[in-house]
């Protein structure tokens, strides 16, 4: 026979018995687990936080180069043309 006592049924759980244990148990599990997401956070260097002063640079080189591209296609006779053309064919309610 084995010399460990069998548990009572009847009697409640001691985490589960007490609320206010229960409640301070799960209280400070979160905050352990807070703690640690923290200080995995802090301790680990991120390189990757944002863009840098030189990848700002690209960026802003390469939206002036699309938008300039962009003008000089929109600002050409034959696409003017075709965009009145396109804005008088939906006005044109009467046919």
């Amino acid at each position: 026979m084995s010399d460990t006592p069998t548990p009572d049924p009847t009697t409640p759980h001691p985490t589960t018995s007490d609320p206010v244990t229960h409640s301070a148990s799960k209280a400070h599990h979160r905050l352990t687990h807070l703690k640690t997401k923290l200080a995995a956070h802090v301790s680990v260097p991120r390189r990757d936080r944002g863009m840098s002063t030189a990848e700002y640079a690209v960026g802003t080189i390469a939206a002036c180069a699309f938008a300039a591209l962009l003008f000089k296609v929109v600002s050409s006779p034959e696409v003017q043309q075709m965009l009145s053309s396109l804005i008088d064919r939906a006005l044109n309610t009467t046919g």
